[in-house]
């Protein structure tokens, strides 16, 4: 299938990518009272501050630096827009931890029209877009201390998302939403009321037990109500890199190329948490996606679940499992990739009908504007049925989309 003609080539589903928030997203939403408190911009300058040996980096804002956007929320820390996370467009030497002000940026970062000019380009169909500057799952209103304009915010946010990012798209962006993460009946109510406007997903956390949560396993079952309002929704979990807040622990003075090659940590540890829980015999209808972890570590951890499960005293598991770890896969989780030669190659051991693609616009991992180059090469490597399957048809599947 090497040099197929581009017309030949399917337009894809990208099963991840972001969104930088634009200033109007909770301005525009929140009650007046409330606005001067709630999510804002503001202009100032920033100095950012690497520190080698642990890989962090501090804003200061008012700093010696350039003039850049920052958010501004309540009394949390103000936060201003790494360049990595706005990057489309950019040269590989200007992917850096600075910072970035709107203007700077590419406008398909924020703006729904720019946006579907730039899908085109890329031979992107549909698109499901998560956030940035509520963090991957939402963890910015979780840390606030007012939890009523917190919910709020929520509420804001996802109404802006089904409204204004994806209302005048004609359905090529797809609704992903967020939800209040610090109580599960009120999280599933928001489930249900954006699953009632059209979304097809939310957000969640990788490892609730690394934001303070409980965890999925609780013996309270307290995560039932959203899983509940999931299963009966048809509203899948989307679990991104980082949204358990930390990622892999690495050595001091690692560079930032260890931390880069470990994303897929926290969602190995999660897949075991989730296939060993019980919850997804519990909730049958319940789907799962793991975005941005690439896929080519699967194959292992499901062949050792699998023989673990074989040991039935010793692995102490829930009795309502009853087969093999591995067999609750199929439907149920999928993992997103954007280039994973690995994954691919040992697709069969996940099972094709898993495998969704993604782009990561606007990010430093992107694959943007190559995407097409990308969906070539993966053309040479599987059948036809199975380019259609892994580029739009388990997406949309997923999502129960047309």
């Amino acid at each position: 299938m090497d040099g197929m003609s581009d017309r030949t080539l399917p337009w894809i589903v990208s099963a991840d990518d972001h969104v930088v928030e634009p200033p109007g997203v909770w301005q525009d939403r929140l009650p007046a009272a409330l606005r001067d408190r709630g999510p804002r911009t503001v202009k100032d300058t920033c100095e950012t501050i690497y520190v080698p040996e642990t890989r962090a980096v501090r804003y200061v804002k008012g700093g010696d630096g350039p003039v850049v956007d920052w958010w501004c929320y309540d009394e949390q820390a103000p936060k201003p827009i790494p360049k990595v996370v706005a990057c489309a467009g950019m040269p590989f030497e200007e992917h850096t931890i600075d910072a970035i002000a709107f203007e700077e940026m590419r406008p398909g970062c924020y703006d729904t029209v720019a946006r579907l000019d730039d899908m085109d380009v890329a031979r992107v169909e549909r698109s499901l877009c998560f956030p940035y500057i509520t963090r991957f799952a939402g963890q910015w209103f979780l840390d606030a201390a007012d939890k009523d304009l917190a919910l709020l915010c929520v509420q804001a946010y996802n109404d802006w998302m089904i409204d204004e990012w994806c209302g005048d798209s004609g359905g090529r962006l797809i609704p992903l939403c967020i939800v209040p993460l610090w109580d599960a009946e009120l999280a599933a109510a928001e489930v249900e009321r954006t699953a009632a406007r059209g979304s097809r997903a939310i957000t969640w956390t990788e490892m609730p037990s690394y934001l303070g949560l409980p965890s999925i396993h609780d013996p309270g079952r307290h995560w039932d109500p959203l899983f509940r309002a999931c299963d009966e929704t048809g509203t899948v979990l989307g679990l991104h890199i980082g949204s358990g807040t930390k990622m892999a622990e690495l050595a001091p003075w690692a560079p930032r190329a260890a931390n880069t090659a470990l994303t897929f940590a926290n969602a190995q540890t999660s897949l075991v948490d989730w296939l060993v829980s019980g919850n997804l015999v519990r909730f049958p209808r319940l789907k799962i996606v793991y975005s941005e972890a690439q896929i080519g570590w699967m194959p292992f951890v499901l062949d050792r679940l699998d023989k673990v499960w074989e040991h039935a005293e010793y692995a102490g598991l829930d009795p309502i499992i009853t087969e093999p770890p591995s067999s609750y896969v199929p439907g149920r989780i999928y993992g997103s990739f954007f280039d994973d030669d690995c994954g691919i190659e040992q697709r069969d051991r996940i099972g094709v009908t898993q495998l969704v693609l993604e782009m990561d616009y606007p990010h430093q991992d992107s694959t943007w504007p190559d995407t097409p180059r990308i969906l070539e090469r993966l053309a040479s490597q599987v059948s036809a049925d199975e380019l259609e399957r892994i580029v739009r048809g388990n997406a949309l599947e997923m999502l129960g989309l047309d």
